[in-house]
């Protein structure tokens, strides 16, 4: 059974780093293509960054240069490395499974991500 497990989110003021986790068990995951999403009150749910399998990465705009994602398959842990939070980043960050050729997704119960001004 899949199960993804957030942690690392608080209350930070702007210009201030977050490391959020994303905890996996239950999946492949090294062969798994890993994201994170966020959510905010009214909004839609949108893509922040996913990493493959190998490596490659890729993030929305409006983190590029600010946000990093990683992974430890030994760990199998996902992270965002986020610096020089702005308050348009508050949301409800959720990890993301997906293994590519397969119809599997997993979601994780989300991390509530909070940047006053």
């Amino acid at each position: 059974q899949a199960q993804l497990v957030e942690s690392g989110g608080g209350l930070v003021q702007a210009g201030g780093s977050l490391r959020l986790s994303c905890a996996a068990s239950g999946i492949s995951f090294s062969r798994n293509v890993m994201g994170w999403y966020r959510q905010a009150p009214g909004k839609q749910r949108e893509l922040v960054a996913s990493i493959m399998s190998g490596g490659t990465t890729n993030y929305a705009d409006s983190v590029k240069g600010r946000f990093t994602i990683s992974r430890d398959n030994a760990k199998n842990t996902v992270y965002l490395q986020m610096h020089s939070l702005k308050p348009e980043d508050t949301a409800v960050y959720y990890c993301n499974a997906r293994l590519p050729g397969f119809s599997f997704t997993s979601w994780g119960q989300g991390t509530q991500v909070t940047v006053s001004s």
